[in-house]
């Protein structure tokens, strides 16, 4: 049984506030009513008006929408050419689908250390770690902050390596006044609720190369073809078709299209909303004896998905698992992104140990993940901020 925060007190909220939720309003719902009284269902129209939504608010050339971010990644890597024996640098820092996207492949992740101040991968470490088998660079936005973009494109296209930007948490942040999903080579977007904007589940790969943009669409949809250019036989009538390399069922439905196109309309909204929520937080954490804020890049005009606090463990009587369990009992309900990858059993049974990013390791153990959503009142906000001020002061040494 949880015990209260503080001995004997009362917790600062009756309800509980969860560390994310969506936000579905009237239009969302109609948009996707629409469709369902439409003739398409999947493979409609949907597709190319989101996807030109994508390029629009970007600035992206091209993009191709699938059914979630993970189905993106494995598209991006095999449009970069990731195959057996070869290797793809990412973070331990982040969701197990940056890494797993070269497992698919057949190629062997190599983790790279973190920025212990901006928590997203240093560039650096990203350097110490190329090899003759490096194919890829899957850099993530951990929490929304764009990753230092010039200099892993340097160092990518120095070496020949493709820059898969792992941008799940990314949409409508911004590196150096240009939309994040236009600048690396590749971009991923995710839609899951607990991100900026939603389609239920669904992805999206944004690129500026023709090139990556043709393959894409056919490892999206099973390696198939009828684009008359691309077929390497005559065709012999309207029906047909031809597979060109082994492709998956990676398609999104019209009516997560259509949510999300919806969705999208209220981008701007969402984000300023969600500035606004972080610096509270910044405010008053910033101040606070035993706080770590986040620190910022200013190349990044940064719309969070996740705040994060870090602790200082020698600072307090209690050490993160209790501070985690203690604002539990004062109802605010928060969560710890991430787990470093390759603590994973999986990942032991491939050779992988602990020690290899003692940054991020040292990150994984001070860290909590706070409520940050659009619809969060500010009595929410407020009530967040007491519920860690309280326990940081009744157990600060």
């Amino acid at each position: 049984m949880e015990k209260p925060a503080i001995e004997g007190g009362k917790p600062v909220r009756e309800q509980k506030i969860y560390y994310g939720h969506q936000y579905i309003d009237e239009a969302d719902i109609q948009a996707v009513v629409d469709v369902l009284r439409s003739d398409y269902l999947t493979c409609g129209p949907k597709i190319g008006e989101l996807e030109k939504k994508l390029c629009d608010l970007t600035g992206a050339k091209y993009a191709v929408v699938c059914s979630n971010g993970t189905a993106g990644l494995h598209i991006a890597c095999l449009v970069a050419g990731v195959g057996e024996g070869d290797e793809v640098i990412t973070t331990p820092v982040t969701f197990a689908a940056s890494a797993n996207c070269a497992l698919y492949c057949g190629a062997r992740p190599v983790f790279a250390d973190i920025n212990p101040e901006t928590y997203n991968i240093d560039p650096a470490s990203v350097a110490e770690r190329v090899t003759g088998k490096t194919k890829a660079v899957v850099a993530v936005d951990y929490t929304g902050q764009s990753v230092e973009l010039e200099p892993l494109l340097r160092l990518c296209h120095e070496k020949g390596i493709v820059l898969i930007e792992d941008g799940a948490h990314v949409i409508g942040t911004k590196y150096k006044g240009k939309k994040n999903g236009s600048i690396a080579d590749m971009t991923m977007f995710s839609f899951h609720p607990v991100k900026t904007v939603t389609a239920g589940e669904g992805g999206a790969v944004l690129t500026n190369s023709e090139e990556y943009y043709q393959k894409l669409l056919l490892y999206r949809a099973h390696g198939i073809t009828r684009d008359e250019r691309l077929l390497e036989h005559a065709s012999e009538g309207a029906w047909y078709y031809e597979q060109l390399v082994l492709g998956y069922n990676y398609r999104m439905t019209d009516m997560q299209a259509a949510l999300l196109i919806s969705q999208l309309d209220k981008l701007d909204r969402f984000g300023r909303r969600r500035k606004e929520i972080v610096a509270r937080y910044n405010e008053a954490f910033s101040g606070m004896p035993g706080i770590v804020v986040q620190k910022e890049i200013p190349e990044s005009d940064t719309i969070r998905h996740l705040y994060i606090l870090r602790i200082k463990p020698e600072e307090f009587t209690i050490d993160r698992r209790h501070f985690f369990e203690a604002l539990g009992a004062e109802n605010v309900c928060c969560n710890v992104h991430y787990i470093p990858t390759y603590y994973f059993p999986y990942y032991e049974k491939l050779g992988y140990r602990r020690g290899i990013c003692p940054n991020a390791e040292k990150l994984y153990e001070e860290i909590i993940t706070l409520p940050l959503y659009y619809a969060m009142s500010d009595e929410d906000v407020e009530s967040v901020i007491e519920a860690v001020g309280k326990i940081a002061a009744y157990y600060h040494r």
